[in-house]
């Protein structure tokens, strides 16, 4: 592949890609668009039944030992507890990979070869925590205009085949059906169906997955998208377009345009409910370095 694809128009230094397309006027555009003061939540229960790509896991175990120890304190409560108030609590421990359940991409998750968005290089960015660009730490927390293209209503059905390839046809139709516009800074977001298999049949739901193809990629770029999503595992078609081409549509996204990808989410009561526009607000703990985050991504309307 060639060079032409950084520096990035937003600048040699830039770390936020196209959530640069979401200005303070944006963000105010998106909160006069709640009038019933109603919220959908998009992301899915997180424990270690959940369907996951190979290589990644979540494991998740309980700590009682201030139980033990408080007891054994000479200022123990006559409880057990710490103090005459027996003060007591636990904890939990996880050992997890970023990109595990609902999860935003950081713009350090994928590449092109060795080079990352903005042409960063592999060898320049890696430390022992993770990145020294490009990490969680600099995604900016996401309040945007929301729309939910359902894929799935529009073409008839329940949940769309593995490797349909969505369309720019596709989503101009349900836009159109809605008398709405796409504009900069807008989050686009997926309902193909294939989610609701989902701790149903999780072997099903790795096994492939519809999602937008590289057309559709394009003009999401073209028309300002910031942040895009679907009810799958990844992004993009599985089988891809391109049998040769693996993940392709995340890849161009993500390192050509720095282009924010949500996965795993849950848009089966926003589709139920024929939600469209809202509010979307998306916030994330702040990682140093970090390659992803587990997101709890919120509709608004």
């Amino acid at each position: 592949m060639n060079a032409t694809w950084y520096p990035s128009p937003y600048g040699a230094d830039d770390q936020i890609g196209m959530l640069n397309e979401i200005t303070p006027a944006k963000m105010v555009q998106a909160a006069r668009l709640v009038q019933q003061g109603q919220s959908y939540d998009l992301s899915h229960i997180l424990d270690e039944a959940v369907p996951a790509f190979p290589g990644r896991s979540f494991t998740q175990s309980l700590r009682t030992t201030a139980h033990q120890i408080n007891q054994r304190r000479e200022d123990a409560g006559a409880l057990g507890g710490w103090g005459n108030n027996n003060m007591n609590w636990i904890i939990d421990l996880v050992h997890s990979t970023s990109q595990v359940g609902t999860h935003l991409d950081g713009l350090n998750h994928i590449q092109i070869g060795r080079r990352f968005y903005n042409g960063h290089t592999l060898d320049d960015l890696v430390e022992n925590y993770g990145t020294n660009k490009l990490g969680l730490e600099t995604v900016p927390q996401i309040i945007t205009r929301g729309l939910l293209i359902d894929v799935a209503a529009w073409r008839g059905v329940d949940r769309l085949e593995p490797g349909y390839v969505i369309t720019v046809a596709d989503v101009e139709g349900v836009l159109t059906k809605h008398d709405l516009t796409v504009s900069r800074g807008d989050a686009l977001l997926f309902h193909t169906g294939w989610g609701n298999l989902w701790m149903q049949d999780n072997a099903t739901y790795l096994s492939g997955e519809p999602g937008p193809g590289m057309e559709l990629a394009l003009w999401l770029v073209e028309q300002g998208v910031a942040v895009s999503g679907c009810d799958t595992w990844s992004y993009g078609p599985v089988p891809p377009e391109e049998p040769s081409q693996p993940f392709v549509v995340p890849q161009t996204l993500n390192v050509k345009h720095g282009l924010f990808i949500v996965e795993n989410l849950f848009t089966t009561e926003l589709a139920r409910d024929g939600m469209v526009e809202f509010m979307f607000v998306l916030t994330h703990a702040k990682l140093r370095g970090a390659t992803g985050a587990w997101v709890a991504p919120v509709a608004v309307i």
